[in-house]
């Protein structure tokens, strides 16, 4: 079996659950060296937790708002305590906390919804170029091979190309905005609320990123330090997470240590299928880079 495949088998399992009492679960982080656990995981973990509530076999997420509030320990596992808030006619609203030490370090809110027709329309996705026509991660990242170190070798769950520049190809380029296509890497089972649940994971990704373009920084820069505070998906039309996706981000604003990035996610033939917001910490350091 490919590498990349049990990377993303990995993250299948990373995301399946234990239940542990009604409405109480528990999740583990993987063994990586991590300071702390990533986001996309958590609210992953966190929406697989809310869903396994929701009885209506066809009502599916149609949104979730939640706040990072703690740094996750990757050493402990995580319980999921979610509060069955309503069951309605259309309509299924659950929160959920995540604990560790006693304490909560993330919060969730998701609405499930049956589907239904009405009006339609979307915004167009833009012209780029195709997936295939770009570099994978590894052929992309071989210049900073040795900065990169344990990440640039890990198998990788997600496969992820950018258009244009990479973020440690952009330091001038004071951009507002990037584009990514991603995917799962690999083939994912049947299950629409696996494939939300890999896409939640992996908006995480870049979005934040996009926040410090117009700076001419990137993520690891020395004395940057930055954080997610808050993450928003609305999930629009059914799509595959194993199949190409356009992420296309902005940046609408940074201030105050703050930066807040939008994203809308496409298929490869042009559907919206996700909006993203999410917004981060952003704080400079004495010293660091400006």
């Amino acid at each position: 079996m490919p590498l990349d495949q049990q990377a993303l088998d990995a993250l299948v399992r990373l995301l399946d659950l234990e239940p542990i009492e009604v409405n109480i679960f528990r999740g583990v982080s993987p063994t990586e060296r991590r300071q702390r656990v990533f986001g996309g995981q958590v609210a992953g973990q966190a929406l697989v937790a809310a869903a396994r509530t929701v009885e209506t076999s066809n009502r599916m997420v149609h949104s979730l708002h939640a706040y990072f509030l703690r740094p996750g320990d990757p050493t402990v596992p995580i319980l999921y305590d979610v509060d069955r808030i309503r069951d309605g006619r259309s309509f299924t609203t659950r929160r959920v906390v995540a604990i560790q030490h006693g304490q909560a370090i993330f919060n969730l809110h998701a609405s499930f919804h049956t589907p239904e027709d009405g009006l339609e329309h979307q915004l167009p996705m833009r012209e780029v170029p195709g997936p295939e026509t770009l570099p994978d991660f590894k052929t992309r990242m071989e210049p900073f091979r040795d900065k990169l170190g344990e990440l640039y070798d890990r198998p990788r769950p997600i496969d992820i190309r950018y258009i244009g520049p990479s973020p440690f190809e952009r330091r001038e380029a004071r951009t507002a905005g990037q584009q990514v296509w991603l995917r799962a890497n690999g083939t994912l089972p049947d299950d629409p609320v696996l494939h939300a649940c890999v896409l939640t994971y992996a908006s995480d990704m870049t979005l934040l990123d996009t926040t410090v373009l117009p700076h001419g920084l990137n993520w690891d820069d020395e004395g940057l330090q930055m954080a997610s505070l808050d993450h928003a998906m609305w999930f629009h039309r059914p799509f595959r997470a194993d199949e190409w996706l356009l992420y296309d981000q902005i940046t609408p604003s940074t201030g105050d240590a703050r930066g807040l990035a939008t994203g809308s996610i496409f298929t490869a033939d042009g559907r919206l299928v996700v909006s993203v917001v999410q917004e981060g910490m952003i704080r400079v350091r004495q010293g660091g880079r400006r």
